[in-house]
């Protein structure tokens, strides 16, 4: 059957939308954009109720966004929205030690001066960028379903249909698990994942310090885990701290005073005197990867297809390249007339992004195997790593490409491209 006869097919049968996207987190939502920006019919599909997805005061979360995250958001008309309120990240400096000791002699230090597009990357909080995203969603036709869940789907060679706990279906071409790490997309579609738990978990908040920051972003390894302290606007930043699971358990029910005594040790004193800003958050960490990113009928964005450890804060970023991988592969092959949810058209995403995705997995799972312990021998041998690689200009410039999203086969969103 060639491309014309596929076409007049679709368009002949009756959908209700042409994609249904689970999902209407940060990653849900940069997909609908991006699909609807080339005449896609999307529906969103979220069991949050809007009012509480509308960010306010400074709760504070934070992201590290790549310069390739940055330009989907600006080729999608988000950036400028956000860009005011973004800290750019102008060094990341990465050492070794123990709490209450200072970091060891051994740093290794990136500088944005080092690559020709600028900062490599920006902090961006979550009051901002999601409220953004929300009010780009006005301003098109997505159909937005709050407080609704999937309940149901069944793929046939011509469509899926999609049940919904209202009692409702949808029928579409396509569906996009965008649900998280226990996405019932996969599950249902007998996509089975492959990973482990940490026994860690991450403990998240934002400070307000006393001296400035100069857009430096600090990843300081302890023995329990990393420490990341990220650069936000004026003197505060975003803390991602790890320590064990149950450990961290105690930590997170101190109350304020108390839990400030525990991070000080850790935190040091180079940004003065210390307070907490917003609320706290805690996170238990795993590695989760899907087997496949696609199925019948079914293709898996963001953590729904990988869920990897925060230590080089590239979760958000990886899900943002899979949306504009998905949305130029989908955007293609309707511009040939095939049918978008084909098994062929669907392989070509998994194709792009399950090798980049599966390589990132297994770089944060072996960094944090390494440093995310006390062992004297692999101290030395870590320590003379990053001094030895500080010392080498094009190794540090590879490493900070690669940190910023500009290696790789990227889609033309993350190159700030229409699709």
């Amino acid at each position: 059957m060639d491309n014309a006869a596929r076409t007049a097919i679709c368009q002949g049968m009756s959908y209700d939308t042409d994609i249904v996207i689970a999902g209407g987190g940060l990653n849900g939502t940069t997909l609908a954009l991006a699909l609807a920006s080339v005449g896609f019919r999307v529906t969103i599909v979220d069991p949050v109720p809007k009012p509480t997805r509308e960010a306010g005061d400074f709760d504070g979360r934070g992201y590290a966004l790549s310069i390739a995250s940055q330009r989907v958001l600006k080729a999608l008309g988000i950036w400028g929205e956000v860009q005011s309120a973004a800290q750019p990240i102008l060094e990341i400096k990465v050492s070794d030690g123990r709490a209450g000791e200072g970091p060891s002699p051994f740093v290794l230090a990136f500088d944005h001066a080092e690559i020709e597009e600028g900062p490599m990357g920006y902090m961006v909080e979550d009051r901002r960028l999601r409220p953004a995203l929300l009010a780009a969603l006005d301003k098109t036709a997505i159909t937005e379903l709050n407080g609704v869940r999937v309940i149901g789907q069944e793929a046939d060679a011509n469509g899926v249909t999609i049940a919904l706990d209202t009692g409702k279906t949808l029928r579409a071409r396509l569906l996009v698990g965008c649900d998280g790490k226990k996405s019932a997309v996969a599950r249902r579609a007998r996509i089975k994942r492959t990973g482990w738990q940490y026994d860690q978990t991450a403990l998240v908040c934002a400070i307000a310090h006393e001296k400035p920051h100069d857009g430096i972003a600090h990843q300081f390894f302890m023995p329990s885990g990393p420490l990341a302290i990220l650069p936000l606007t004026e003197n505060r930043s975003s803390i991602v701290w790890t320590e064990s699971a149950a450990r961290a358990v105690e930590i997170q029910k101190l109350d304020e005073a108390d839990y400030l005594d525990v991070l000080r040790p850790r935190f040091g004193d180079f940004l003065g005197e210390i307070s907490l800003t917003g609320a706290r958050f805690s996170y238990p960490l795993e590695l989760s990867i899907a087997q496949a990113f696609v199925a019948d009928r079914v293709a898996l964005v963001g953590d729904a297809a990988h869920a990897v450890h925060p230590i080089a804060g590239q979760g958000l970023n990886a899900g943002l390249k899979d949306v504009a991988a998905l949305a130029e592969v989908l955007a293609e092959a309707q511009r040939r007339g095939e049918d978008i949810g084909r098994s062929d058209v669907l392989a070509r995403y998994q194709q792009w992004r399950r090798f980049d995705a599966a390589t990132l997995a297994l770089a944060t799972d072996s960094f944090n195997k390494l440093f995310s312990n006390d062992n004297g021998l692999a101290r030395t041998v870590r320590d003379l790593g990053l001094g030895m690689v500080n010392a080498m200009p094009g190794m540090r410039r590879k490493l900070i490409r690669e940190a910023a999203g500009l290696t790789g086969d990227l889609p033309r969103l993350a190159r700030g491209l229409p699709i």
